[in-house]
């Protein structure tokens, strides 16, 4: 546990002299990294740990998303009240609509959440489109703060207190039974836990850093849009972050994001449009061939590789002397 600790304490010391070094642009690369490593945590807590696919995270982000906006930008409401009011209704929105949703599981879990997704992608299309902008969505949203450097740290800090917080949860008790009912969700019950209480304050969790996320990334862009935020693409990058980094471990959503933000920004010069989503999707899919369990077990295993050499290099030194 003290090793974890100072691996993220480096990790934070280390992000935070990133300011220092790189440009304006590099830094609003690493600022969509943190989102979306806010996101796939978000997803991981509640996907990865429980075992029940969603297929309708944009869902959540884009309620939270939208409600902040309209309440800002049509209605005039102050951004510390709007914040908070969407995040509360992501969680009970999301409460709503998906919960009942858990009492089904595998593919059907994951297909209910996926039609959530597209219905709400139409209807903010179709309802009230003098509200909602319509299939052109909201643009010039008040914004949180200013500049490449401040939503750096602010970004940082919230991915960084996220991950921390999840972190440190699932290796409490709750996380062990969230682990069990993964692997098996019948013998939890028999056990005599309430399966349906631990999911419920999963997807309360997860539904809760979605809101916080989507708040944040909405007001930093200062715009939003239906194909923006309930894209398949938008899902597929989270999606694939979780998985490539290690799904099951919160750190590796962290990891995934940033290896994938930094992929795509990479190919950007290179191949043009949605061939770009086509190929890093096709690395994506190497990685994940050759690495099953994720970028994280494969970081893990080198480490413990030097680990152990170290060990035996010292034990040889100790032999000879």
């Amino acid at each position: 546990m003290k090793k974890a600790l100072l691996w993220w304490l480096l990790f934070a010391v280390l992000m935070s002299l990133m300011p220092l070094v790189l440009s304006a642009g590099t830094l609003r690369i690493f600022i969509f990294a943190n989102f979306i490593a806010i996101f796939a945590m978000s997803w991981d807590i509640l996907s990865g740990y429980t075992g029940y696919i969603s297929f309708g995270h944009p869902f959540l982000i884009g309620i939270a998303g939208y409600t902040s906006a309209i309440l800002s930008h049509q209605y005039a409401v102050p951004l510390y009240v709007s914040m908070p009011l969407a995040v509360l209704l992501t969680m009970a929105a999301g409460t709503l609509f998906f919960f009942p949703a858990l009492r089904t599981r595998g593919t059907y879990f994951a297909l209910v959440t996926l039609a959530f997704m597209e219905v709400t992608y139409h209807l903010v299309q179709v309802v009230r489109p003098q509200v909602t902008g319509g299939s052109r969505g909201l643009t010039g949203l008040p914004l949180l703060i200013t500049g490449a450097v401040s939503n750096y740290y602010l970004s940082l800090f919230a991915m960084f207190l996220i991950g921390f917080g999840l972190w440190a949860l699932t290796r409490s008790g709750v996380g062990t039974v969230l682990s069990a009912i993964r692997m098996d969700e019948d013998a939890v019950k028999s056990a005599g836990l309430n399966t349906s209480k631990f999911k419920l304050f999963a997807f309360m969790l997860s539904a809760l850093v979605a809101g916080i996320g989507g708040v944040l990334y909405t007001h930093y862009l200062g715009s939003i849009s239906p194909r923006g935020m309930f894209d398949i693409n938008f899902l597929f990058t989270i999606l694939i972050a979780a998985l490539i980094g290690g799904e099951h471990t919160i750190v590796g959503p962290i990891m995934g994001a940033y290896f994938l933000t930094f992929l795509l920004e990479f190919l950007r010069p290179y191949i043009p449009g949605a061939w770009r989503y086509l190929f890093y999707g096709s690395i994506a899919l190497i990685v994940y061939m050759y690495a099953p369990k994720g970028l994280y077990t494969v970081v893990d295993v080198v480490h413990r590789r030097i680990k152990g050499g170290q060990s035996k290099g010292e034990g040889h030194d100790r032999q000879t002397a």
